[in-house]
C-alpha cells in the first residue's frame, strides 16, 4: 500500500525527473562530440546535424554552458585599427539674409507675393566628430571590419549629466550620438574567381566625383549604406554591381525575431496606404562601371535604380522637389569621364532620369486618393558637372587654376500640391541629388545643391609650402528655372519662390581657405571664410539686400 508523499517531496521529485531528462538530452545530443558508452565517436569526427541549435555556418564555436572558449581562430597581427577625431567650431551670419529660419530649414513658405519669416537667424556651434574603424585580415581574401562613431554638438545634451541619448524619440529614433558607420565583411576572390569580390553590410558608397553618392565626410555623420555590393576587376574594366535598403518600414531598428509586423513609421510622419503595411520601403540598385583601357582617363558609365514605396502623401511637404520624395520609382542613367594629362585635367558627368512619381495633398490630389501608389507624374530630369584646370608643376608653390560649370533641371510646376497658384501638376522633373557630398562642389557655404541650379564657377589653389594649401573660389550661382526653388546643398527647400517669379540670380559666393599639415598629414588644421553677396533673386523672393557671412575652423586627426 502506497501512501501520498510529503508535501514537501513533490517539487523535489519534479526537479529529480527535470534533471534525469536533461543528463539523457545532453548525452545523447549535446554538441559536442563527447564520448560515452551510449555514444562512441571515431576520432576526429564531429556532429554535424545537431537540432538542438541549428547554425548556417560551420561548428567554430559551441554554445557552452560555462566558461565558453572564445576566439580560439584570432590571432593579433592580423587585427589593425583606423581612428579620426575631429573639433569643428562654425559661425554663419544671416542664415536667412535677416531673416527667420522655417523647421525645414527654408526661409519663408510658398506664397504668391515676397515673404520671409520673422526673427534673425544667426547661429555659432561646435561640433565633435570621433570614429574608431577596428578590422581583422582572416585571410589574404577576406576582411572583417566595424566603425564605430560618435557624432555630438557640444552643449547638445542639455546638461552635463546627460552623455548619449535624449530621454525622448525624436522621430521614432532616439537622439543618440554613437552609432555604426560601417560594418562588413569583405571578401575577395569569391569563390575562387580572380578578381571578384563580395562586400556584405553597412557600407560607403563612394563613386566617380561623389555628385550622386558619396562618403560627405564634411558633415558629422556621413552617408552609410546597409546593403551588399559586388564588384569584378579586368585590367579592361572594373564593375560594381549593389543592392541597398534605404528605409525599412514594418520592423524597427535591432528586432530581435525579424518576422515582420505592421508599419513602424520611420519617417515620424502620418502614414497611409502603401506606406502602413509591410511593402512600403524605399530601395536602391547600383551599376558602376569604370573602363581603363583608354590613355590619360577613365570612361566610367553608370545606372542607378531608384524605388520609393512610401505612400502617395508620405514625405512631400516641400512640394515635388523633396529630397527622396515618397512614392517614385525613379531611373538614373549616367556617364563620367575623367581626363589627366601632365597638369592639364577635364572632368565631364552627364546623369539623365525618368521615371514616375505620385503625390497627394489636401488641395491637390493629381494621383488618386491620398496614401494610394498611382503615379501619374513624368519623370524628365537631367544634369550635367564639368571641370577644366591646369596645375603649374614647374612653379614653386604649383598654382592650380580652375573653371567649373554646373547645370540641374527644375520644374516650374513643383510646388503644384503646396498651393493651387503655381499651376496643375503634370511633371516632376526637378534633379533628384540622391546621396552626394556637395560639399566639394558648388561653394564651401552649401548654398546650393545639384537640383535646379545653373553655376558657374573659378578656382585657385596652391601650396606655398609643403605643409600648407591655399585656396581662393568664386561661385556664381543661379536657379535653371525661376519658378523652381532654391535648394540648400542638404537638397531641402532654401527659399520657396514666388507663383510668377522671374529672377534666376541667387547670388555670388566668395570663399578663402587656409589648411597647414602637421606630422606628415596625421593632424590637420583649416580655417575658411565666405561671403555670400545677395542677388537679386532673394531680393525679389525674401524682400531683403541683406548678405550672408559663414566661417569655421577645425583640427582633424586621424591615423
Amino acid at each position: 500500500m502506497f501512501t501520498d508523499p510529503a508535501p514537501w517531496m513533490k517539487p523535489v521529485r519534479l526537479f529529480a525527473r527535470v534533471w534525469a531528462a536533461a543528463l539523457i538530452l545532453t548525452i545523447f545530443f549535446a554538441p559536442v562530440p563527447l564520448v560515452h558508452a551510449a555514444l562512441e565517436i571515431p576520432e576526429g569526427e564531429r556532429i554535424t546535424n545537431i537540432i538542438v541549435i541549428g547554425r548556417g555556418i560551420p561548428l567554430k564555436e559551441q554554445y557552452e554552458l560555462f566558461d565558453p572558449k572564445i576566439g580560439r581562430n584570432f590571432d593579433v597581427k592580423n587585427l589593425w585599427i583606423r581612428a579620426d577625431l575631429r573639433v569643428r567650431p562654425e559661425y554663419r551670419n544671416n542664415l536667412c539674409f535677416g531673416s527667420g529660419i522655417g523647421n525645414g530649414g527654408n526661409c519663408n513658405a510658398p506664397l504668391g507675393s515676397a515673404n520671409r519669416f520673422d526673427g534673425q537667424a544667426n547661429d555659432s556651434f561646435v561640433q565633435q566628430m570621433t570614429r574608431l574603424g577596428i578590422g581583422y585580415d582572416l585571410s589574404p581574401n577576406v576582411t572583417f571590419y566595424l566603425e564605430f562613431i560618435d557624432s555630438r554638438t557640444w552643449g547638445g545634451n542639455g546638461d552635463p549629466i546627460n552623455h548619449t541619448c535624449a530621454p525622448a524619440l525624436i522621430n521614432n529614433r532616439t537622439a543618440c550620438s554613437l552609432g555604426i558607420r560601417a560594418g562588413y565583411m569583405l571578401v575577395r576572390n569569391f569563390a575562387g574567381i580572380q578578381g571578384l569580390g563580395i562586400k556584405a553590410g553597412r557600407q560607403y558608397l563612394v563613386f566617380g566625383d561623389q555628385s550622386l553618392l558619396g562618403h560627405f565626410d564634411w558633415a558629422n555623420t556621413g552617408f552609410s549604406f546597409d546593403g551588399i555590393m559586388t564588384n569584378y576587376s579586368t585590367k579592361f574594366m572594373d564593375t560594381s554591381l549593389g543592392w541597398f535598403r534605404l528605409t525599412e518600414t514594418d520592423l524597427a531598428q535591432g528586432a530581435a525575431l525579424g518576422s515582420g509586423g505592421p508599419n513602424v513609421n520611420p519617417l515620424g510622419q502620418p502614414v497611409s496606404g502603401q506606406a502602413n503595411n509591410a511593402h512600403g520601403d524605399v530601395d536602391m540598385l547600383v551599376l558602376y562601371n569604370q573602363i581603363k583601357a583608354v590613355p590619360w582617363s577613365l570612361i566610367e558609365p553608370f545606372y542607378i535604380y531608384y524605388k520609393n514605396n512610401l505612400g502617395a502623401d508620405n514625405n512631400n511637404n516641400q512640394g515635388l522637389g523633396t529630397p527622396k520624395h515618397g512614392n517614385q520609382t525613379r531611373h538614373v542613367l549616367g556617364n563620367r569621364i575623367a581626363i589627366k594629362k601632365g597638369g592639364l585635367d577635364i572632368s565631364n558627368e552627364v546623369v539623365y532620369q525618368f521615371g514616375q512619381m505620385g503625390s497627394t495633398t489636401a488641395t491637390s490630389s493629381p494621383c488618386g486618393l491620398p496614401g494610394t501608389q498611382d503615379k501619374c507624374l513624368h519623370i524628365n530630369a537631367w544634369a550635367t558637372r564639368n571641370w577644366i584646370g591646369y596645375t603649374f608643376y614647374d612653379l614653386a608653390w604649383k598654382p592650380r587654376i580652375a573653371l567649373n560649370f554646373d547645370y540641374a533641371s527644375g520644374d516650374g510646376r513643383a510646388n503644384c500640391t503646396l498651393d493651387a497658384a503655381y499651376g496643375t501638376c503634370s511633371t516632376a522633373n526637378t534633379f533628384e541629388n540622391l546621396y552626394p557630398t556637395n560639399h566639394i562642389h558648388m561653394g564651401y557655404m552649401d548654398v546650393q545643391g545639384w537640383k535646379n541650379t545653373l553655376t558657374w564657377s573659378a578656382n585657385f589653389q596652391a601650396r606655398p609650402t609643403r605643409d600648407d594649401h591655399i585656396e581662393v573660389w568664386y561661385t556664381n550661382i543661379n536657379l535653371a528655372n525661376a519658378r523652381d526653388n532654391w535648394y540648400r546643398a542638404s537638397q531641402g527647400v532654401y527659399v520657396f519662390s514666388k507663383v510668377n517669379n522671374t529672377t534666376n540670380h541667387v547670388g555670388d559666393e566668395l570663399d578663402f581657405t587656409w589648411t597647414h599639415m602637421f606630422m606628415d598629414g596625421k593632424l590637420a588644421f583649416q580655417t575658411s571664410f565666405a561671403y555670400l553677396f545677395t542677388g537679386p533673386y532673394i531680393r525679389e523672393n525674401l524682400g531683403t539686400s541683406k548678405d550672408q557671412t559663414w566661417a569655421y575652423a577645425q583640427f582633424w586627426l586621424n591615423f
